[in-house]
């Protein structure tokens, strides 16, 4: 069964992708879908050990940043306080 998520991307990487998508005869849906079932199959250490990093940096037109956000609400707290001085 197919669940339905809300995500938010750059514009001209989602332009990239759906263009990607269509020389590969597949949905944008399907081809994301496709990229979490591989990124979950395995256990990477991080972003930079998943086999299709290399194929995102290209993509991505220079080095791709991952950007993550603090987990615990200490960590959010301090990084608040830490963007205010």
């Amino acid at each position: 069964m197919d669940a339905k998520i809300t995500l938010s991307f750059n514009e001209e990487i989602i332009s990239k992708a759906k263009k990607f998508a269509d020389r590969h005869n597949i949905s944008l849906s399907r081809l994301t879908e496709m990229l979490y079932q591989k990124m979950t199959t395995k256990n990477y250490k991080s972003l930079e050990d998943f086999p299709i990093s290399d194929w995102i940096n290209q993509l991505a037109e220079g080095k791709a940043v991952y950007q993550t956000k603090p987990s615990s609400r200490k960590a959010i707290k301090a990084a608040f306080f830490k963007s205010r001085k």
